[in-house]
């Protein structure tokens, strides 16, 4: 199983950036997903998850309203949309897999490479 995040960048506060998380050797619509974010010398935090039905979304306090998970089936992808970015927002983020959502990062069994996210004020 492998998973390919991508999309990260460098956007000025209040812009908008999109990740995508390719997913290969495990479909997508079979598990939940999560994006996770880990910014320098702090933890690694839950960001937004989705279920495997897809009906289900899930968001830290500070990125609902903002953010929004979302996935394409047929292209075995998950996506995070990320609108009124804030410095604080800037971070590694991570997509990872696994059977359940959950917040706990050590639930999900496989994970994404990462990609820099970095917002300037």
């Amino acid at each position: 199983v492998q998973l390919q995040a991508s999309g990260g960048g460098w956007v000025q506060a209040g812009g908008s950036l999109g990740l995508s998380c390719v997913a290969s050797g495990r479909t997508v619509s079979s598990y939940a997903t999560g994006w996770f974010r880990q910014a320098p010398g702090k933890e690694r935090e839950f960001v937004a998850a989705i279920s495997r039905s897809g009906a289900g979304t899930y968001y830290v306090d500070s990125v609902k309203g903002r953010f929004t998970i979302s996935r394409d089936n047929a292209k075995n992808t998950v996506y995070l949309t990320m609108n009124s970015l804030k410095p604080e927002d800037t971070a590694v983020y991570y997509c990872a897999s696994g059977s359940f959502v959950r917040t706990v990062d050590s639930e999900y069994d496989y994970w994404g490479q990462g990609t820099q996210v970095t917002v300037s004020s």
